[in-house]
């Protein structure tokens, strides 16, 4: 038996309460462990207190629930009698007979010839504070990211001095340019986003700042003139909640923006500045040129203009916690994104969870964070992050056609591998945004693009668009992914069919439990390593069957099932990048 790819501890994701009386066992090994068996019981009933040690345990098989590239992931849920729980794991391969305990592998002879107390796994007590409870309304929903400047002009009173031209959706875009893209826009689109399905709404950054993306913040308490004022605002947030959408900001609390007067201040006055310390400054005075590659101060990537500020300040913490509560208290956000999450200090992370939790018991919080983030979503953090390792997993099989069907399982296996089952619901699940190349653009294919996204709707955690995403609007990489909402196109029609069908996708992502569900078991229909299938289990028997066709050639689906969507398929024949979602 391989014992150096068996892997388990009492924490995280691999030994969490899923709620106050159930408690998720996990275990990692290698492919060549045909069963496991958990023995656990209540270390009190044990003789633990005095005199031999003699356990009174119950035993159970672990399910064996996902493959990973050279793991196999186990799985099994108890229900401590006392919320107590003491366990080890019993490994079986072939004839071999492998115990596991906290102190390491005995085998059968010596587990059963060992006198004394055992160095046993042990999770002491099921707190209600150690539950990571995330909000429930987050499951459902049906995100909409949005770029304020690019996505409609409502009110052209208040547009930039350097205001361009709406631009036609062929026509790429540049960071230096404004195109008037407001609040009160965003107002006007309501009834079409909740007539397209759309049940959140989350905006990039709307604070004052120079720049057309606003990531670099000069005031955290003032909306930007160009986008609106505290009172459209309001009513953005007011209208949305009467339409059942729910609003999420952008906080951006890693970096300020040079304009920031704290920042203006210790510029003028160096160490003297009360600010100084608010930042993270190696050496003063500045250069004219050059200060982050030099060293001189740090900010996000090497960018002077966005300086890095010091959330281990407890004034900055205080600050941050205060300017959070504002928006709050005075907009009724929902939810928040932390930009550049990962280089946030932690002690603010919790203090902001503390916080909003204090204002809205439901309150959501994602982390942009690109790799695992398991240390930020333990509960007294993030309830989310942003799901770019999904992104990245279904991307590889598209793009690279040596990529294998179970190439595929096992990377999506690994997304969900993770983190805890109640985090997995919300992962805040995306294929494209501000940051990246537009789907449609990367895959340069239409029909591959709707394969895509009947991917990401039948995936667990919480589901996000890109503005535009419904009429496959293109564009290449940042900043040309920010493209103007083509409006025009759409009142005259030209995207009708694509609209329908992303209606449809967020339809049946609403209606259908199966679409939503974390129970997800890949399936294989022939020996083509290109074609994905993949079944959503439901608790009500309502399962649903995904089949993609990513091959070279077209193939024949003998389903007898009811077909609940899809593309490129006449009822026999599934074409080249065709799909069908099925009733089982």
């Amino acid at each position: 038996m391989n014992l150096s790819a068996i892997y388990h501890e009492s924490k995280d994701n691999y030994c969490y309460p899923l709620n106050e009386n159930e408690l998720v066992i996990n275990i990692k090994t290698g492919y060549d462990v045909d069963r496991v068996i958990l023995y656990y019981g209540d270390p009190f009933k044990g003789g633990i207190m005095g005199g031999d040690y003699v356990a009174e345990t119950y035993r159970i098989e672990v399910a064996e629930c996902k493959k990973l590239q050279y793991h196999k992931f186990w799985s099994v849920i108890v229900k401590p009698e006392f919320k107590r729980c003491k366990y080890y794991f019993e490994l079986i391969a072939g004839s071999e007979h492998v115990f596991y305990i906290e102190g390491g592998f005995m085998t059968e002879d010596e587990f059963k010839s060992h006198r004394g107390m055992r160095q046993d796994f042990f999770f002491p007590w099921m707190n209600k504070a150690d539950v990571n409870f995330v909000p429930n309304w987050v499951k459902s929903t049906i995100w909409y990211q949005i770029f304020p400047d690019r996505f409609c002009n409502g009110d052209e009173t208040i547009n930039p001095e350097n205001v361009k031209e709406w631009a036609l959706p062929n026509q790429s875009v540049k960071n230096s340019e404004c195109y008037g893209g407001d609040l009160q826009g965003i107002i006007n689109k309501l009834d079409y986003l909740k007539e397209l399905g759309i049940t959140g709404i989350y905006m990039t950054p709307i604070n004052v700042s120079k720049s057309n993306h606003k990531y670099d913040t000069t005031d955290y308490y003032k909306i930007d003139t160009n986008f609106g004022d505290k009172q459209t605002m309001q009513k953005l947030v007011s209208e949305a909640h009467k339409r059942n959408i729910r609003i999420m900001l952008d906080g951006v609390f890693n970096h300020c923006g040079e304009d920031f007067p704290v920042w203006q201040d210790v510029v003028k006055n160096g160490p003297k500045s009360k600010y100084f310390n608010w930042f993270m400054i190696n050496e003063w005075p500045f250069n004219k040129g050059y200060n982050a590659m030099e060293g001189k101060y740090y900010t996000f990537a090497f960018e002077d203009y966005m300086p890095k500020l010091n959330t281990n300040n407890p004034e900055v913490i205080n600050y941050l916690l205060d300017v959070c509560t504002y928006w709050v208290n005075e907009y009724d956000i929902d939810a928040l994104r932390l930009d550049v999450a990962n280089e946030i200090s932690h002690e603010f992370c919790k203090k902001l969870k503390e916080r909003m939790l204090s204002l809205k018991s439901d309150f959501y919080i994602v982390g942009e964070i690109w790799h695992n983030s398991m240390k930020w979503l333990r509960g007294d953090e993030f309830d989310s992050v942003m799901n770019y390792p999904l992104k990245e997993s279904i991307d590889d099989f598209w793009l690279n056609k040596n990529t294998t069907r179970d190439d595929f399982e096992h990377s999506i296996n690994r997304c969900y591998s993770m983190y805890m089952k109640q985090t997995n619901d919300v992962l805040f699940n995306l294929l494209d945004s501000h940051d990246t190349i537009r789907l449609v653009t990367e895959l340069g294919d239409i029909d591959k693009f709707y394969q895509q996204m009947a991917v990401l709707f039948t995936m667990p955690g919480t589901t996000c668009i890109f503005y535009g995403t419904e009429v496959a609007l293109e564009g290449k990489h940042d900043p040309d992914c920010r493209r103007c909402m083509p409006w025009n196109e759409i009142k005259n029609g030209d995207y009708n069919d694509r609209i329908e069908i992303m209606k449809t996708l967020i339809r049946l992502r609403k209606e259908k439990n199966a679409f939503r569900s974390s129970n997800i078991c890949f399936t294989k229909h022939t020996d083509n390593e290109r074609i994905l299938s993949y079944i959503k289990k439901d608790d009500k028997g309502e399962d649903i069957e995904v089949i993609l066709n990513c091959s070279d050639e077209d193939i024949i689906i003998n389903k007898t099932c009811e077909v609940i969507f899809s593309r490129l398929y006449d009822g026999k024949v599934l074409k080249q990048n065709g799909f069908i979602i099925i009733k089982r």
